[in-house]
């Protein structure tokens, strides 16, 4: 089981992971946990206020450090599984998640808590007092961290033992190892002729090896076009 923990100011957001497709599936039948505080519950006024100006001036708001410290010790009060979880923020400046880190992170299966930022940014005291880990889905700005910590939670998720039906499923994706990090080939499905295109003929000769072979070309061919960037020589 994998247990995650998300400190939102929208917790009702994460219901469209936990309750549709495989992901839901894996939450229902226990194989992955979500625990959602809001950290306007540990806030004294009246507002519930969590951010505040920006010491030096400048636009925007900052989330305050001392609702989102309560946050943290109260997840790991309260779930002891997440004494030593990983807490990690979700931050442009992050490392940038990817298919490596989703099966690293699903082979480990250490508890994690992730930090959904709003406004301009977290008080910097916050970062450094209790966060072991920056992640960015990539080189954009969100209105938040909740759809983030959504995308790397069903990358991870689908990824543990039984959630997929078949246990070899997320092998082949693409950027997977099954495919050395390099784009999946492309599939088809039922009828054999629609609108006049064909199946390749290979996929139904019945001859394993040459079909393997075709996907694997297949699969060079699409990443070379595609993102040539994912292919050995071209990695830094």
């Amino acid at each position: 089981m994998m247990h995650f923990a998300a400190i939102t100011l929208f917790p009702e957001m994460f219901d469209s992971l936990t309750k549709q497709g495989v992901v839901g599936r894996a939450f229902t039948n226990l194989q992955a946990v979500l625990h959602q505080v809001n950290p306007r519950q540990f806030t004294s006024d009246i507002h519930q206020t969590v951010d505040d100006r920006p010491f030096g001036g400048g636009p925007g708001m900052v989330m305050m450090y001392q609702p989102l410290a309560d946050a943290v010790h109260a997840i790991r009060e309260q779930y002891p599984e997440f004494e030593q979880a990983k807490v990690v923020l979700l931050s442009p400046l992050g490392q940038r998640f990817d298919q490596a880190l989703a099966e690293q992170q699903a082979n480990e299966q250490t508890p994690i808590i992730f930090v959904c930022g709003r406004y301009e940014g977290v008080d910097q005291r916050f970062i450094d007092r209790f966060v072991d880990d920056q992640w960015s889905v990539g080189d954009m700005v969100l209105s938040g961290g909740e759809l983030a910590a959504m995308t790397m939670m069903d990358a991870i998720i689908r990824l543990l033992p039984g959630v997929l039906g078949a246990g070899d499923s997320a092998v082949y994706d693409s950027f997977s190892s099954g495919r050395q990090g390099l784009l999946d080939c492309p599939h088809y499905t039922r009828p054999q002729e629609v609108d006049g295109l064909s199946v390749p003929k290979v996929l139904l000769s019945g001859n394993h090896s040459a079909i393997e072979a075709w996907r694997e070309e297949q699969s060079m061919a699409l990443t070379r076009e595609w993102r040539p960037d994912l292919l050995p020589e071209n990695k830094k």
